[in-house]
């Protein structure tokens, strides 16, 4: 395992963030604490240090059963857990991104985690409601209170992200360090607004479902990705036809036979060629799950696997991208000197 530093920070996380939305059985799957355990020791003395958790996940049960499994070695680890999302209920102020929600999640995650700080706070979506000042601020009350060391945004649009961003550092508050989305081959149009974004603003990549809920696992065969899609349960929401996931399972099959390694490694691998550094996050439910995908870390993919692949999951990026693109308007945004002005 090696450690990048995150965002614009100099928190130092594993290239492999463990996911644990699979602690717990309490939503009919997902693993029973022995299990949770192992995978866990397993992860850090694989040398992983980054925890990916969440308030809602198991409804508490991830966060208790991490609480006991850090008890005596939590300041080694990167803790990262959420606010936002709550269980349907009867109470309007249990969800959201505003102010109430976001202290009260954060003391029930302290007391669930068993500790007295979390190194990494995300808000975990957006409720398209609350003003962007409001979050801001009251994240960096948690930070100043030191309760909370960093803080993340997953599941947000570009522009909301940047302006949030840009309010936090004109006022002097904490700023933003991380983003978190569904990024892999098959969920690809993060690459038009957010990913330019994440690198405009120094943004720590981390992406869920790095392997389309199953769907790049290796378990499926051509033809079998609409009734695959239905059977996920990682809340992914990409929109591709059959056609183009099949495209997609095929080209990573190609590779893995190419590399004599599983298919989940190749789509893992794939992200670590991306332009910019992403962080997946792994889940498991069995020990053998999580050591195939720690293995990826060993696979290096040649220039040319890399092009098939994206090929295989290229998206239309649609304006304005694809107008930047057309010669006339090179030819006039630059006054026909395009060749010869370097970028910064």
């Amino acid at each position: 395992m090696k450690y990048r530093l995150y965002g614009k920070s100099g928190l130092r996380v594993s290239e492999i963030s463990l996911g644990t939305m699979t602690f717990g059985e309490d939503w009919g799957w997902g693993s029973a604490k022995d299990e949770a355990r192992k995978i866990y020791d397993a992860y850090r003395a694989a040398g992983g240090n980054f925890i990916d958790t969440a308030n809602l996940y198991t409804n508490g049960t991830s966060e208790s059963f991490l609480g006991e499994f850090m008890r005596d070695h939590r300041q080694s680890m990167v803790l990262a857990t959420k606010f936002t999302n709550a269980a349907p209920g009867d109470d309007p102020n249990a969800a959201g991104n505003h102010r109430k929600s976001m202290m009260q999640a954060v003391e029930a995650s302290l007391r669930r985690l068993k500790t007295d700080y979390i190194d990494l706070y995300w808000l975990h979506n957006w409720d398209e409601m609350t003003p962007a000042e409001e979050v801001m601020r009251a994240f960096d009350d948690l930070v100043r209170q030191g309760k909370v060391l960093y803080i993340g945004v997953s599941d947000a649009p570009a522009w909301w992200i940047a302006q949030a961003n840009t309010m936090a550092e004109l006022r002097g508050w904490t700023p933003f360090i991380g983003l978190q989305i569904e990024y892999s081959l098959v969920e690809r149009t993060v690459e038009r607004e957010l990913i330019p974004m994440a690198k405009a603003f120094d943004l720590g990549l981390v992406a869920w479902s790095p392997l389309a809920g199953g769907l790049l696992s290796g378990k499926y065969q051509a033809g079998q990705a609409k009734d695959a899609r239905l059977s996920t349960e990682s809340g992914s929401t990409f929109k591709r036809t059959g056609e183009q996931v099949d495209r997609i399972v095929r080209a990573v099959k190609e590779v893995s036979g190419q590399v004599g390694r599983p298919a989940a490694q190749v789509a893992l691998a794939w992200l670590q060629h991306r332009d910019i550094p992403v962080i997946p996050i792994i889940g498991a439910r069995r020990m053998e799950q999580l050591q195939d995908n720690l293995a990826s870390l060993e696979l290096q993919l040649t220039p040319e696997q890399v092009a098939a692949l994206d090929k295989a999951s290229a998206i239309e990026m649609g304006f304005p991208h694809d107008f930047y693109a057309i010669e006339m308007v090179k030819a006039f945004r630059y006054g026909g000197l395009r060749d010869k002005i370097l970028a910064a």
